[in-house]
């Protein structure tokens, strides 16, 4: 019988952020004793649960709210976009109370430990644009110029909250051209032509 202590096994993933399942892959351990070690670990203040399966180790100088994101949907991808992706890339000033994410998963809301997360739904044709942040990173973010056109593009479906940036500053690096083609990959020709009004409105210093 494995004896190994499960602290063991989360050290050797070297990062904060882990789950019940690769712990149990990693122990061979069954779900239900990986999951009463963790909550001991839990009670000794060594390890907290952020969400369903998703654990942390306490005091980790790496843990932060976006740690988080490649562990919210283990079956399909999700990127940080939106006003989230528009302040990490120095777009927006205002720091997002929620974390705004991508996907092609419906809409809803993921409140954990760590932070309150918003999934919206773009359609499939949409999906893409998006990197590792900072190259190295452990999370996906759209690019500069997909996270503005993926904000556009909630606006257009009266979220209000994503078609007005009063502190919204272009950077040199901002590629129009790379704006355009997301803008001509929305399939709904109202929603294309109002994103594509939004934009000029922008660029001409409107909004």
């Amino acid at each position: 019988m494995n004896k190994k202590p499960i602290l063991t096994y989360i050290k050797q993933l070297k990062r904060p952020v882990f789950t019940t399942h690769e712990i149990c892959v990693l122990s061979g351990k069954s779900s239900s004793a990986v999951v009463q070690a963790l909550n001991n670990l839990a009670e000794n203040e060594l390890v907290f649960k952020i969400y369903r399966g998703i654990w942390a180790e306490t005091g980790s100088v790496k843990l932060n709210p976006y740690s988080v994101v490649p562990f919210l949907f283990p079956k399909q991808r999700a990127y940080v976009s939106f006003i989230s992706a528009l302040h990490l890339h120095g777009m927006l000033e205002q720091i997002p109370q929620i974390i705004t994410l991508a996907s092609t998963v419906h809409t809803r809301t993921i409140r954990t430990k760590l932070g309150v997360f918003y999934v919206h739904k773009v359609s499939p044709a949409l999906f893409g644009g998006f990197v590792w942040y900072k190259e190295k990173g452990n999370f996906l973010i759209a690019k500069p110029e997909k996270a503005l056109i993926d904000a556009l593009y909630l606006s257009a479906c009266k979220k209000k909250q994503f078609g007005h940036f009063p502190e919204l500053h272009l950077t040199k690096k901002f590629d129009i051209k790379k704006a355009k083609y997301w803008i001509g990959r929305i399939p709904n020709d109202k929603i294309r032509i109002y994103v594509n009004r939004k934009l000029k409105a922008i660029l001409s210093g409107k909004v």
